[in-house]
């Protein structure tokens, strides 16, 4: 007669493998320690570029994409964010916490699938669009306008949220008996739909090719052509335009995304999208890449800040922020230039100003 416990599996605790420790350290590290860190900075740097995006100064169509961009990644971080609270909750193993996790886990992976997708095809349209300003000057009036932009942003959006439908699916909370531990608890499984893998084994090549890895090719390649476009035009000697230093500032922002979103796309290639059900050694090592996918929903305000000097003008305007007296005293006397004085000088400087600013409108800052 043989024991049922004896070939039992234990499912309402952690059966200990080789790589336990490695995956518990690396969900502590960046669970419980970068995530709250990042989602909070990067969710008020997020909004605090919606609000500065959205001035009527700033009204272009890279803006525009921006602005979506600030939305898809402030929805991630939320996510994350309550990744970060189920670990606090998980650590806690109060009764009923195991159920709210387990029912919450495939809303947090659609949502999670979603907004990478959603980030990854408007970082490109990014590209794009700097690749048209770039390389074909002449027809970016006409293909680059505000309304364009706000169609593609709509179109990138709902056809992701869309194309990741199935992974809201693909899970679902099961409530089992562990005879090991003689108790019952929720888990995560596969649901119907995910164990069926004539349908989720395509899905799954499918969207990890327009989640990292078409996205990260057709940036690699848009980047190499505007690169190599601004070194023909540089002229030695003269300062770079204000279109190229705003091409240049959205470079940094594709090269970082590029950079975050390489590990994923490397782990996408060889191990799909599986966390719950994969190894703890796989486990450990999507904690490292999905926290730089956070760290780069996060870094977008710094970059806006630290490499445009008309959003920091916008963000010290909206926010009442006072400029430093050398710039308050050389705006008033170009104000008091234009009414009073020499009319040639007031007239000529009120009109390079409004060149400026017309430079500015066409080329985001």
């Amino acid at each position: 007669m043989t024991d049922d416990n004896s070939t039992a599996e234990m499912i309402c605790g952690d059966a200990p493998d080789e790589h336990q420790q490695f995956y518990q350290i690396a969900q502590f590290i960046t669970g419980l320690i970068i995530y709250p860190i990042v989602c909070i900075i990067g969710i008020i740097g997020n909004t605090l570029a919606l609000i500065v995006l959205s001035h009527k100064d700033m009204k272009t169509s890279t803006n525009v994409y921006l602005s979506a961009l600030a939305v898809s990644d402030t929805i991630k971080l939320i996510n994350d964010f309550f990744y970060f609270v189920m670990l606090v909750l998980q650590s806690n193993k109060m009764d009923g916490n195991k159920m709210v996790i387990s029912n919450f886990y495939p809303y947090a992976h659609y949502i999670f699938q979603m907004s990478v997708c959603v980030t990854a095809w408007l970082t490109v349209s990014v590209a794009v669009e700097r690749y048209i300003a770039v390389c074909y000057p002449t027809k970016a009036k006409e293909m680059c306008t505000i309304a364009k932009a706000r169609i593609v942003s709509t179109v990138v959006f709902l056809s992701m949220i869309l194309l990741t439908v199935p992974s809201a699916l693909k899970y679902e909370a099961v409530l089992k008996y562990d005879r090991l531990l003689n108790t019952s608890c929720y888990t995560i499984e596969p649901s119907t739909l995910g164990k069926n893998d004539a349908f989720m084994e395509p899905y799954t090549w499918v969207q990890s090719s327009l989640r990292s890895i078409i996205p990260l090719i057709v940036l690699i390649f848009l980047n190499a052509r505007i690169i190599n476009a601004l070194r023909q035009q540089r002229v030695k000697g003269k300062k770079l335009s204000s279109r190229n230093r705003i091409t240049l500032m959205l470079i940094a922002i594709i090269i970082f995304f590029v950079v975050c979103i390489m590990p994923d796309a490397i782990m996408s290639l060889f191990f799909g999208f599986g966390y719950i059900d994969e190894s703890n050694y796989v486990k450990g090592i999507r904690e490292i890449t999905d926290s730089l996918l956070a760290i780069n929903s996060a870094f977008n305000f710094v970059l806006y800040c630290s490499m445009s000097k008309v959003f920091r003008t916008t963000f010290e305007k909206i926010f009442r922020i006072k400029c430093p007296s050398i710039q308050c005293n050389q705006s008033k006397r170009l104000i008091s230039n234009g009414g009073t004085g020499n009319a040639t000088q007031g007239n000529a400087e009120s009109e390079a100003l409004n060149q400026v600013a017309n430079n500015n409108k066409e080329t985001f800052l």
